[in-house]
């Protein structure tokens, strides 16, 4: 049985690390969780690249057991405020991650 990210993580959330970097952090309540989604292997650089249409090699990967928590950080596909950007913060960016399916 799986389930969707969105349901196990206590936070996921996108925003600007600067006008040129995006970076996006999912965060768990419990070490248990933690480990389950890590060991599932779907949050990694490929599956990110694959997600987001970019290429692996511009995506940083942390993961953060102390925290709980894994991060990913990419350039903007646009710059933030020039024209064709759709979101200024970057805090819209997330929502492709909450449907990953987690066994």
């Amino acid at each position: 049985m799986t389930q969707p990210l969105s349901e196990i993580a206590r936070l996921i959330r996108s925003k600007n690390a600067g006008p040129f970097i995006l970076t996006f952090d999912i965060v768990f309540d419990s070490k248990r969780d933690f480990q389950r989604v890590r060991d599932a292997g779907v949050l990694n650089v490929a599956s990110f690249a694959s997600l987001y249409r970019c290429d692996p090699s511009i995506v940083r990967f942390f993961e953060c057991e102390n925290a709980l928590a894994f991060k990913f950080s990419i350039p903007r596909p646009i710059p933030q405020g020039d024209p064709g950007d759709g979101d200024m913060h970057g805090g819209q960016q997330f929502i492709p991650l909450m449907s990953i399916q987690v066994p």
